[in-house]
């Protein structure tokens, strides 16, 4: 089957297309014919650095979220599951590749009327973005500053913020993103890569109510200046290179409170089916910014860190 191969940590460049043996499903195991594997931020840290919560024992096919269709089934495995279009994470290694094997239990079914590439799409952001208005408590009337706005979990927060009723407040790198969330009709759009951004909010809402914070190091500090007591941050990701690093003494002078939730196995795939369910119902629409074929994962790879992409990126197996 063809695959992508990384063999050593470095730039994009490392992951190079090649092919793998065919896998095949053993006790209990199903095997998905792969159409789109999802890439996440965490991806390319690991693959330049090892860092994640990966196996990082080289070489290895990266690659940990993939939908396509159940076509083998090994010893035991429920013959119901045949045929069967879903979702599946790979246990972190294996998915930028023409077939993956997991057992029977972790493929999540692709609800009627949801494309099968908005599915990946949701798969991990929409999780996320679930878990994260859930934990902030989101309330109407609420004023809502959302980091790295027109990523793939920013661009599905921005969603659920607008639809709790909040004031949306998106904050973005570059004018590109500034002019394809104004478009989009959002409330206020500012460029964090700007200086002053900090006071633009301030002008248009005052002080915010909830931070999402997808970026860390010093805009995470910035954004959290802005918030009124009482608000709250909750932390998700470190585009930026760095956690975000608010000391809690200073939260709890400021009367903040700082969310960091990590849910556990259970729980992440309730959030994923209802992500699902909620896209099926045309509530959560995923923005598929950019798409590569399998081959070019590398291109994927250098467009997510030269911060040139929107939502998500996927690559397109079949």
């Amino acid at each position: 089957m063809r695959a992508v191969w990384l063999r050593e940590f470095g730039g994009p460049e490392v992951l190079v297309p090649g092919t793998a043996p065919d896998p095949a499903p053993g006790p209990g195991q199903v095997l998905v014919d792969v159409a789109h594997a999802n890439i996440t931020f965490v991806e390319t840290m690991f693959r330049a650095s090892g860092f994640g919560p990966f196996d990082d024992d080289l070489p290895v096919i990266p690659g940990n979220g993939v939908g396509g269709t159940i076509t083998a089934l090994g010893p035991g495995a429920d013959p119901a599951l045949a045929g069967r279009v879903v979702l599946t994470t790979t246990g972190g290694t294996g998915g930028y590749a023409e077939r993956v094997v997991v057992d029977q239990g972790a493929p999540v079914p692709v609800p009627p009327g949801l494309p099968l590439d908005a599915a990946v799409a949701l798969m991990a952001d929409g999780r996320t973005a679930l878990m994260l208005a859930r934990a902030a408590g989101l309330r109407r009337g609420d004023r809502v500053l959302v980091e790295a706005a027109a990523g793939g979990v920013g661009s599905l927060l921005v969603q659920l913020a607008a639809r709790a009723g909040a004031t949306v407040v998106a904050a973005v790198g570059g004018s590109r993103k500034v002019a394809v969330l104004r478009a989009a009709g959002l409330d206020v759009v500012v460029d964090y890569r700007q200086a002053g951004w900090t006071d633009r909010v301030r002008d248009a809402v005052g002080a915010v109510d909830v931070v999402f914070d997808g970026v860390g190091g010093p805009l995470a500090r910035e954004a959290f200046d802005l918030l009124d007591p009482g608000g709250r941050m909750v932390s998700f990701g470190l585009a930026g290179g760095a956690w975000a690093d608010i000391p809690a003494e200073s939260a709890a002078a400021r009367g903040v409170t700082l969310l960091s939730p990590r849910p556990g196995p259970d729980e992440l795939r309730a959030l994923t089916e209802a992500a699902l369910a909620e896209g099926a119902a045309g509530r959560l629409r995923p923005l598929i910014g950019q798409r590569f074929p399998l081959e070019r994962a590398a291109a994927a790879h250098a467009a997510i860190e030269a911060r040139e992409t929107l939502g998500k990126t996927l690559l397109d197996v079949r």
